[in-house]
């Protein structure tokens, strides 16, 4: 188990990364790839580590998908109106990994302390 500086923080980061698994396996069942999956358990190792900067990073890419995402998924929303929610929820976390207290406290370990981090 890897250390953390906040408890709070760090269950926000798994609900969030559940959500990313979550949406992976919707959208394969939706007619998407595993891919979806791989980048779900990724997010989630990324965000339950708390190391420095990784909520930024995260939060970055959840946005700039559901940003991409979003005039396609307007313009047929009828068919993608799933998505749409996805992107919003997307866009949500992304903000929450980015604003709120107890997350940020949780990405203060260091990465030159990987090893020391890492609970024997």
């Amino acid at each position: 188990m890897v250390k953390t500086n906040n408890e709070h923080g760090r269950a926000y980061t798994v609900i969030i990364g559940g959500y990313a698994i979550a949406k992976g396996v919707l959208n394969m069942i939706l007619g998407g790839g595993f891919g979806g999956i791989i980048v779900g358990i990724f997010i989630l190792a990324v965000l339950y580590t708390g190391l420095q900067y990784m909520n930024y990073l995260t939060a970055a890419f959840m946005a700039i998908t559901a940003i991409g995402y979003l005039p396609g998924n307007i313009a047929h929303i009828s068919d993608n109106w799933i998505y749409l929610i996805e992107g919003l929820i997307d866009i949500a976390f992304a903000v929450m990994l980015c604003l709120n207290v107890d997350v940020k406290e949780h990405f203060t370990n260091k990465w030159d302390e990987l090893d020391d981090l890492i609970q024997k």
